[in-house]
Protein backbone atom coordinates (compact mmCIF):
# COMPACT_ATOMS: atom_id res chain seq x y z
CA UNK A 1 0.00 0.00 0.00
CA UNK A 2 1.03 3.51 -0.56
CA UNK A 3 1.73 5.81 1.89
CA UNK A 4 0.42 9.07 1.68
CA UNK A 5 2.00 11.93 4.36
CA UNK A 6 1.61 15.52 4.19
CA UNK A 7 3.72 18.47 5.97
CA UNK A 8 2.02 19.23 9.25
CA UNK A 9 4.65 22.09 9.52
CA UNK A 10 7.05 24.06 7.52
CA UNK A 11 10.97 23.56 7.06
CA UNK A 12 12.73 24.69 9.74
CA UNK A 13 13.56 28.48 9.47
CA UNK A 14 10.94 28.92 6.76
CA UNK A 15 9.64 32.88 7.56
CA UNK A 16 5.89 31.81 6.91
CA UNK A 17 3.80 28.79 6.63
CA UNK A 18 4.04 27.36 3.26
CA UNK A 19 0.86 25.70 1.60
CA UNK A 20 0.98 21.09 2.31
CA UNK A 21 3.00 19.06 0.65
CA UNK A 22 1.78 15.97 0.25
CA UNK A 23 3.82 12.82 -0.06
CA UNK A 24 3.48 9.07 -1.29
CA UNK A 25 5.87 6.67 -0.30
CA UNK A 26 5.17 3.48 -2.29
CA UNK A 27 6.50 0.26 -0.95
CA UNK A 28 9.91 -0.70 -1.14
CA UNK A 29 12.93 -1.80 1.03
CA UNK A 30 13.76 1.38 2.28
CA UNK A 31 10.14 2.43 2.27
CA UNK A 32 9.58 2.08 6.39
CA UNK A 33 12.83 4.13 7.43
CA UNK A 34 11.41 7.04 4.96
CA UNK A 35 8.43 6.85 6.80
CA UNK A 36 9.64 6.75 9.70
CA UNK A 37 12.16 10.16 8.93
CA UNK A 38 8.89 11.53 7.49
CA UNK A 39 6.92 11.48 10.94
CA UNK A 40 9.72 12.91 12.92
CA UNK A 41 9.95 15.63 10.67
CA UNK A 42 6.62 16.58 11.35
CA UNK A 43 5.09 14.82 8.14
CA UNK A 44 2.15 13.05 9.39
CA UNK A 45 -0.07 10.57 7.18
CA UNK A 46 -2.95 11.97 5.73
CA UNK A 47 -6.29 10.04 5.13
CA UNK A 48 -6.44 11.52 1.43
CA UNK A 49 -4.95 10.53 -1.72
CA UNK A 50 -2.40 12.70 -2.80
CA UNK A 51 -3.71 13.60 -5.60
CA UNK A 52 -2.16 16.10 -8.62
CA UNK A 53 1.20 18.02 -7.11
CA UNK A 54 1.90 15.03 -4.57
CA UNK A 55 5.71 14.40 -4.21
CA UNK A 56 6.56 10.55 -4.80
CA UNK A 57 9.40 9.74 -2.42
CA UNK A 58 10.53 6.76 -3.66
CA UNK A 59 13.71 4.58 -1.72
CA UNK A 60 15.97 2.40 -3.95
CA UNK A 61 19.61 1.19 -4.67
CA UNK A 62 19.19 2.03 -8.65
CA UNK A 63 17.84 5.72 -9.23
CA UNK A 64 18.14 4.78 -13.03
CA UNK A 65 16.03 1.66 -12.85
CA UNK A 66 13.17 3.71 -10.35
CA UNK A 67 13.23 7.08 -12.96
CA UNK A 68 12.56 3.98 -16.23
CA UNK A 69 10.04 2.32 -13.98
CA UNK A 70 8.40 5.65 -13.24
CA UNK A 71 4.51 5.95 -14.47
CA UNK A 72 3.44 9.75 -13.29
CA UNK A 73 5.41 12.91 -14.43
CA UNK A 74 4.61 14.58 -10.81
CA UNK A 75 7.56 15.95 -8.57
CA UNK A 76 10.04 13.08 -7.39
CA UNK A 77 12.51 12.39 -4.60
CA UNK A 78 14.79 9.38 -4.76
CA UNK A 79 16.15 8.33 -1.88
CA UNK A 80 19.67 6.13 -3.09
CA UNK A 81 21.84 4.16 -0.96
CA UNK A 82 24.74 5.40 -3.56
CA UNK A 83 24.87 8.43 -6.08
CA UNK A 84 26.98 7.68 -8.56
CA UNK A 85 27.25 10.87 -11.69
CA UNK A 86 25.29 9.21 -14.41
CA UNK A 87 22.29 8.49 -11.80
CA UNK A 88 22.91 12.05 -10.51
CA UNK A 89 22.53 13.65 -13.80
CA UNK A 90 19.53 11.38 -15.37
CA UNK A 91 17.58 11.92 -12.14
CA UNK A 92 17.99 16.38 -12.57
CA UNK A 93 17.44 15.76 -16.16
CA UNK A 94 14.09 13.95 -15.04
CA UNK A 95 13.39 16.54 -12.78
CA UNK A 96 13.67 14.86 -9.80
CA UNK A 97 15.35 15.61 -6.50
CA UNK A 98 18.05 12.93 -4.92
CA UNK A 99 18.86 12.14 -1.39
CA UNK A 100 21.50 9.85 -0.12
CA UNK A 101 20.66 7.15 1.75
CA UNK A 102 22.81 7.85 4.29
CA UNK A 103 22.15 11.98 4.70
CA UNK A 104 18.71 10.75 5.92
CA UNK A 105 17.65 12.89 8.44
CA UNK A 106 14.46 15.10 9.40
CA UNK A 107 15.97 18.39 7.93
CA UNK A 108 17.08 16.81 4.86
CA UNK A 109 14.16 15.34 3.74
CA UNK A 110 11.54 17.86 4.29
CA UNK A 111 14.98 20.28 2.13
CA UNK A 112 14.24 17.46 -0.70
CA UNK A 113 10.47 17.63 -1.07
CA UNK A 114 10.57 21.60 -0.64
CA UNK A 115 12.69 21.41 -3.62
CA UNK A 116 10.76 18.63 -5.22
CA UNK A 117 7.39 20.51 -4.85
CA UNK A 118 8.72 24.15 -5.75
CA UNK A 119 11.75 23.41 -7.76
CA UNK A 120 14.27 26.02 -8.29
CA UNK A 121 16.31 26.49 -11.60
CA UNK A 122 19.79 26.58 -9.67
CA UNK A 123 21.34 23.22 -8.58
CA UNK A 124 22.27 22.79 -5.16
CA UNK A 125 26.60 22.96 -4.87
CA UNK A 126 27.11 19.50 -3.87
CA UNK A 127 25.53 17.99 -6.37
CA UNK A 128 26.84 20.53 -9.09
CA UNK A 129 30.60 20.00 -7.79
CA UNK A 130 29.98 16.04 -8.39
CA UNK A 131 28.63 16.70 -11.58
CA UNK A 132 31.34 18.75 -12.69
CA UNK A 133 34.34 17.33 -11.34
CA UNK A 134 34.93 14.90 -13.71
CA UNK A 135 34.05 17.55 -16.93
CA UNK A 136 31.82 17.00 -19.70
CA UNK A 137 31.05 12.86 -21.04
CA UNK A 138 31.90 12.00 -24.35
CA UNK A 139 28.79 10.51 -24.80
CA UNK A 140 26.90 13.83 -24.12
CA UNK A 141 27.43 15.70 -27.66
CA UNK A 142 24.69 18.31 -28.77
CA UNK A 143 22.56 16.66 -31.39
CA UNK A 144 20.05 17.09 -33.29
CA UNK A 145 17.06 17.21 -30.51
CA UNK A 146 16.73 20.91 -30.10
CA UNK A 147 19.29 21.27 -27.69
CA UNK A 148 22.09 24.17 -28.28
CA UNK A 149 25.54 23.34 -28.60
CA UNK A 150 28.33 25.34 -26.95
CA UNK A 151 31.83 25.46 -28.31
CA UNK A 152 34.77 24.47 -26.07
CA UNK A 153 35.22 27.67 -24.81
CA UNK A 154 31.58 28.50 -23.91
CA UNK A 155 31.40 25.04 -21.64
CA UNK A 156 34.91 25.99 -20.28
CA UNK A 157 33.45 28.97 -18.91
CA UNK A 158 30.21 27.53 -17.90
CA UNK A 159 32.52 24.79 -15.88
CA UNK A 160 34.20 27.03 -14.43
CA UNK A 161 31.31 29.36 -13.48
CA UNK A 162 29.92 26.31 -11.71
CA UNK A 163 32.58 25.69 -9.51
CA UNK A 164 31.80 29.49 -7.99
CA UNK A 165 34.56 31.57 -10.11
CA UNK A 166 34.28 35.33 -10.63
CA UNK A 167 34.92 36.92 -14.31
CA UNK A 168 38.56 37.65 -13.41
CA UNK A 169 39.50 34.08 -12.39
CA UNK A 170 38.61 32.55 -15.12
CA UNK A 171 40.32 35.35 -17.51
CA UNK A 172 43.16 34.26 -15.32
CA UNK A 173 42.53 30.72 -15.70
CA UNK A 174 41.51 30.15 -19.16
CA UNK A 175 44.66 33.30 -20.29
CA UNK A 176 42.14 35.30 -21.96
CA UNK A 177 41.09 39.17 -21.18
CA UNK A 178 38.09 39.34 -18.71
CA UNK A 179 36.48 41.44 -21.58
CA UNK A 180 36.53 37.97 -23.49
CA UNK A 181 34.70 35.99 -20.90
CA UNK A 182 32.08 38.80 -20.24
CA UNK A 183 31.73 38.58 -24.32
CA UNK A 184 31.71 34.47 -23.57
CA UNK A 185 28.91 34.65 -20.96
CA UNK A 186 26.65 36.90 -23.15
CA UNK A 187 26.84 34.64 -26.02
CA UNK A 188 26.29 31.37 -23.22
CA UNK A 189 23.28 33.43 -21.80
CA UNK A 190 21.63 33.93 -24.97
CA UNK A 191 22.29 30.35 -26.34
CA UNK A 192 20.98 28.93 -23.37
CA UNK A 193 18.10 31.39 -22.82
CA UNK A 194 19.45 31.45 -19.18
CA UNK A 195 18.13 34.27 -16.87
CA UNK A 196 21.42 34.34 -14.78
CA UNK A 197 24.32 32.88 -14.27
CA UNK A 198 22.98 29.68 -12.08
CA UNK A 199 19.82 28.93 -14.19
CA UNK A 200 22.91 28.95 -17.08
CA UNK A 201 24.67 26.21 -15.24
CA UNK A 202 21.75 24.55 -13.58
CA UNK A 203 20.31 24.26 -17.72
CA UNK A 204 23.78 23.18 -19.08
CA UNK A 205 24.19 20.11 -16.54
CA UNK A 206 20.56 18.85 -17.05
CA UNK A 207 20.68 19.10 -20.71
CA UNK A 208 24.29 17.56 -21.01
CA UNK A 209 26.35 20.31 -22.43
CA UNK A 210 28.76 20.47 -19.83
Amino acid sequence: MTATLTAARPAPGAGTTPAPVVLRIPPSPGADRVRCVARRAGLACAPEHGGPGAVTVVATADAARALRGRRDTGPLVLVCDTVGRTDLRLALRAGAVVLRAGDLTEENLVAAVRRAAHPHPSIPYPELSHLLSSGPRPADPADGRGRPALTARQASVLRLMGEGHGNADIALLLRCSEHTVKNVIYEIMARLQARNRAHAVAHAVRHGLV
